[in-house]
């Protein structure tokens, strides 16, 4: 089983690691590459090109020219420590034992735009670069295209390590980075709805917390089959047998 995540825009690079384990990117070429083009990108030019504020423009600015591998604790964190957005809020990493951050690491995947596919305990720096910016990149007119052919064989072969299925927890804009059709195993897409004047409906901010609070499941229980995943009970959701199709797979919570 492998859990595939968004990753965040908010990050917190101040509270010291829970962990002394890391690991590096394994596409630290590509972000390099990337890189060195987003260096020579103004304020200005990265506020236009993100749709950020110029204060933010400014703050990446500054984030890509003092981005420079090798990484190591002392200039970098660990990526599933370093995001801190609703979905990672659900997980929690910090609170996690030693054990079950090595299940984290094992069991889940986070995408990106600039380091592509990272383990969670890959160290990171600073960065913004959401996958739907339209940066061309080494020929390719866009992230998709840069990064499709590289993410899909990668995933597929840590799912034959990993023994499938993929769950995508990720978001349509990170998941659109993944060749579907070509993914050598089963894809799970779970949903969650909350009830809301008497009817189902995804609610933002609830969703993206549960896709972490699903991970943080998977990752404590050391599950390994796809079935197991329906025992999901935390803050009380549970598999709705009536909504779900097939492999879309929906999980309400009644309060």
């Amino acid at each position: 089983m492998l859990a595939i995540i968004s990753p965040a825009k908010s990050l917190d690079f101040d509270t010291p690691s829970v962990t002394k384990i890391h690991t590096q990117p394994a596409f630290l070429k590509e972000a390099k590459a990337i890189n060195q083009a987003l260096k020579k990108l103004s304020p200005d030019d990265l506020s236009d090109l993100m749709s950020i504020s110029p204060k933010l423009g400014e703050l990446n600015f500054h984030r890509n020219q003092q981005w420079q591998p090798p990484f190591d604790e002392k200039n970098a964190k660990q990526a599933v420590l370093a995001f801190t957005g609703d979905v990672y809020q659900g997980l929690d990493a910090p609170s996690l034992s030693e054990k079950e951050l090595e299940q984290v690491q094992q069991k889940v995947r986070i995408l990106s735009g600039l380091y592509g596919l990272l383990n969670p305990l890959d160290l990171i720096q600073a960065y913004r670069l959401e996958m739907g910016t339209r940066f061309g990149i080494d020929g390719a007119e866009n992230l998709y295209a840069f990064w499709r052919e590289k993410l899909t064989p990668k995933l597929n072969k840590e799912l034959k390590a990993a023994g499938g299925p993929l769950i995508n927890l990720a978001s349509n804009e990170y998941y659109k980075a993944i060749d579907a059709k070509k993914i050598e195993a089963d894809i799970i897409t779970p949903a969650f709805k909350d009830l809301k004047n008497g009817k189902y409906k995804v609610i933002s901010f609830y969703a993206k917390k549960a896709r972490g609070l699903m991970c943080r499941f998977i990752a404590k229980n050391e599950l390994t089959k796809a079935e197991d995943l329906k025992a999901f009970d935390s803050d009380g959701y549970y598999f709705n047998n009536e909504l779900s199709k097939g492999n879309n797979w929906v999980f309400t919570r009644d309060h």
